[in-house]
């Protein structure tokens, strides 16, 4: 029997010699790069010489592969984009692996060479990691955390908030594709045309925007909770967000399977779109900016930034009316990233 036909044992968390050939044979030529192939308990970089953005996530997604993706890519990307959202150039990322008993190895290898692929993708060395084994029952699988160092190059800072009265709200594409596909592969449904994940890097696209539009007034990927969730975020201060409903990009597949299903897909995760807030006259130079990159070509101008004294989010209808965008109690739809 080859290694690649083995499961994952208890022993595979142990140190011993199972634990150095799960390291030597699957994440070594996998993850392979300088920093990684030195083994020791942290990774010796460079010295930036930069300020730093860092950050870290988690991710316990079910099933663990869907179409666009899988728990592998979708954490690097996921990692890689909290960073973008700040300004900062993604550079290095560490991986701790939580694998249940049981897990097959072929499985766990085809997952680690979809995180480097993503993180190829995205530019960034995975130069550390960790990994614990538990009890079959008690894992579902694998979980990843991810943390990940971005860095600010001269001259760039941090995009804070400051968002004003007058801001045009953009996003970079159809939303609701990446919760909806989660949900469709849980429960084996089947639509035509079939929904896809759109977890990506969006390192490059915000890269475009920030220089077309170097004051852009806020960013934020909307994972959790949607283009909702943002939404209520960037409200305060008596300003509110109005989200015109027949300007939100969706694809043929979400409108009709959310439509199907009674969701709504402002409240969807998604995990390769960003928001953002720019200024009335910076609004069309984002919007080309957006539209010239692949992963930006259906974005849209979704609503603006309103001084109205109330410090809501809330939808204006094709018919003038308005309806509160209020945060739901819980998710709509667990385990989606």
């Amino acid at each position: 029997m080859s290694y690649t036909d083995e499961v994952i044992t208890l022993a595979h968390g142990g140190g011993g010699r199972l634990y150095h050939q799960l390291v030597e044979e699957v994440f070594l030529p996998i993850f392979d790069n300088a920093y990684l192939r030195q083994l020791n308990d942290s990774a010796l970089c460079p010295s930036l010489g930069t300020a730093l953005a860092m950050t870290t996530d988690s991710y316990v997604v079910q099933p663990r592969f869907f179409p666009g993706g899988d728990i592998g890519r979708l954490a690097v990307c996921g990692t890689v984009n909290d960073l973008t959202m700040s300004g900062a150039k993604p550079a290095y990322l560490s991986v701790g692996m939580i694998l249940e008993a049981g897990l097959p190895i072929a499985e766990l290898r085809r997952i680690c060479e979809s995180m480097a692929a993503a993180a190829k993708e995205a530019g960034v060395s995975l130069v550390t990691g960790d990994t614990k084994v538990v009890e079959k029952g008690k894992g579902d699988g694998i979980y990843i955390n991810t943390a990940g160092i971005g860095l600010f190059p001269e001259g760039k800072k941090a995009c804070p908030q400051k968002i004003q009265a007058g801001d045009s709200i953009l996003v970079s594409g159809t939303i609701g594709d990446h919760g909806l596909c989660i949900l469709a592969a849980r429960e084996r449904l089947e639509f035509d045309p079939p929904l896809r994940s759109d977890a990506a890097p969006l390192h490059d696209l915000a890269a475009a925007v920030q220089k077309a539009v170097p004051d852009i007034h806020a960013m934020r990927d909307p994972t959790r909770g949607g283009v909702a969730s943002v939404a209520n975020e960037w409200c305060g201060n008596g300003l509110s967000i109005e989200i015109a409903e027949e300007a939100l990009p969706l694809s043929a597949s979400v409108s009709a399977v959310a439509g199907i299903l009674g969701l709504d897909p402002l409240y969807v995760a998604n995990e390769g779109k960003f928001m953002l807030a720019v200024s009335e006259s910076d609004t069309e130079a984002a919007l080309r900016a957006l539209r010239s990159h692949p992963l930006g070509e259906n974005a849209a101008v979704i609503g603006r930034v309103v001084e109205d004294g109330r410090g809501l989010a809330y939808v204006r209808t094709p018919y003038g009316s308005q309806r509160l965008l209020d945060l739901p109690y819980a998710e709509q739809l667990p385990r989606i990233c």
